[in-house]
């Protein structure tokens, strides 16, 4: 789709899977918030292991049942939607990192949408 080709940003915010926002898990709170705000997309990444601000080290472990291991909420919009969905999280982030950075859109496909729209 043409509107979403050119520069846009890419917002990425790294939290826990133990994190939690009013009793449900915060990275579903961020998708369903990304949603209502009208974002064009987002990813939740589950990382290996990672280090935190704690220096302290979060690593699968397959003897483990309950593990606290780092995601990635990954979005790629326009600045103004992105500050949009940011003001509408503002508090819900109670430990993490929020990171925005320039992105260039080359390419986007998707069957439902004709070549050129």
């Amino acid at each position: 789709m043409q509107r979403y080709l050119g520069k846009r940003k890419l917002l990425r915010i790294y939290i826990s899977n133990e994190d939690t926002f009013e009793g449900k898990p915060l990275w579903e709170a961020l998708l369903s918030t990304a949603q209502k705000t009208g974002i064009a997309g987002a990813t939740v990444l589950k990382a290996a292991a990672g280090i935190g601000a704690h220096s302290e080290l979060h690593a699968f472990n397959i003897w483990v049942l309950k593990q606290k291991l780092p995601l990635i909420v990954e979005m790629i919009d326009t600045k103004e939607k992105i500050d949009t969905f940011l003001k509408a999280v503002d508090g819900m982030i109670g430990e993490g990192l929020v990171t925005m950075s320039d992105v260039e859109v080359l390419d986007y496909r998707h069957p439902k949408f004709e070549k050129g729209e």
